[in-house]
């Protein structure tokens, strides 16, 4: 499953922090970042509930988008 999420990753801080939580939470899953897009979105391809492990984290902020 796609999950695809708006975040407050928009710097290179931001991304290298959210990259090292995201190598730590998921590091079997498919993920990136589109920082180009107005919402700094987050693309994650899983079969797992990632939406949960996404919400409640403590590095950045996600919104999951339908």
């Amino acid at each position: 499953m796609i999950y695809v999420f708006k975040t407050s990753v928009d710097s290179p801080s931001k991304l290298e922090s959210a990259t090292a939580l995201l190598h730590k939470l998921l590091p079997e899953t498919l993920w990136n970042f589109d920082l180009e897009d107005c919402d700094n979105i987050l693309r994650v391809d899983s079969e797992l509930d990632v939406a949960t492990l996404l919400l409640n984290n403590n590095v950045f902020d996600c919104i999951e988008l339908e």
